[in-house]
């Protein structure tokens, strides 16, 4: 699982831009309406069933707006939740509690929604060694937030941006071929002008060509949308020569299906942008 002190400079400045995003005004309902120095508790009460994640970004930003705030964790990142379960209690200054509870609560049920969604595309494939993937369809600045999502879900993080890998797609492919390129030449020329450290993927649409860039020497290889008995047939051609990862149109109902193949990486967009966020609340008590 992705460790979130190894990105705690990050996390702060991205926790900090919320809060500056929902404080811009001040909260003038609290300013108004709540005397200064009332003492109580909140509780974070889930309302679904899922996995948890985003517990250490909610206590940043109770600790960011009033350092005197005591925010007890009591059930960890990658906790499975019920309805009725109490994810944390944050104690202190009534009115600094009420200016993050929507920030805290927006990081808590969107990166538990995502790590839910997460798990349950891990499960789908339980039994078989292709893992789950996510992509960079992520919401701009959340990126680092919602890869950590998915590896508390139990899924594997893709390239975090675009200096982390070479992954040649359609469109690179579009303009080399222009060029009078083929797929061998294009992987041989990333791989002559990238550093040994760095690894090649290249997108392929059929069996032959996904053959090809393996041969080529690609490091990884993708299966673009192609069908089950494509990717088998690919499977097979490739024969261990090249980590082999299926993309385009994965959903719950097919994942399995896929795992069959004998792919070993299944990349699944949908794990970030269209995962539905954890139903949880936070109560007030006295």
């Amino acid at each position: 699982m992705m460790q979130l002190n190894d990105y705690m400079p990050e996390l702060e400045d991205l926790v900090e831009r919320a809060l500056d995003e929902d404080l811009a005004g001040g909260d003038v309902t609290s300013n108004a309406l709540i005397p200064a120095h009332i003492i109580g508790t909140a509780s974070f009460i889930v309302k679904d069933r899922g996995i948890l994640a985003g517990i250490e970004a909610s206590r940043l930003v109770f600790n960011i707006i009033d350092p005197f705030l005591k925010f007890s964790i009591l059930m960890a990142d990658g906790n499975r939740v019920k309805p009725g379960d109490i994810a944390a209690r944050v104690e202190g200054d009534i009115a600094d509690i009420l200016k993050g509870e929507r920030t805290a609560l927006n990081f808590l049920q969107h990166l538990s929604g995502i790590a839910t969604q997460t798990s349950l595309y891990v499960e789908a494939v339980r039994g078989f060694p292709a893992k789950i993937l996510d992509t960079r369809k992520t919401l701009p600045g959340l990126r680092l937030l919602e890869k950590y999502a998915v590896s508390v879900g139990g899924g594997v993080n893709h390239r975090m941006n675009l200096g982390d890998m070479v992954l040649i797609k359609d469109n690179h492919i579009a303009v080399l071929r222009r060029r009078g390129m083929s797929i061998s030449e294009i992987v041989r020329q990333a791989k002559n002008k990238t550093p040994r450290t760095i690894k090649i993927e290249i997108e392929t649409t059929n069996p032959e060509e996904a053959a090809e860039a393996a041969e080529a020497g690609a490091d990884i290889v993708m299966l673009d949308n192609m069908s089950l008995d494509q990717m088998r047939q690919a499977v097979s051609l490739i024969s261990h020569k090249s980590i082999v990862e299926a993309s385009g149109g994965v959903s719950l109902d097919n994942v399995r299906l896929i795992a069959e193949t004998g792919v070993d990486w299944i990349s699944v967009g949908a794990l970030t942008h269209s995962a539905r966020a954890l139903d949880i609340s936070m109560k007030l008590t006295f």
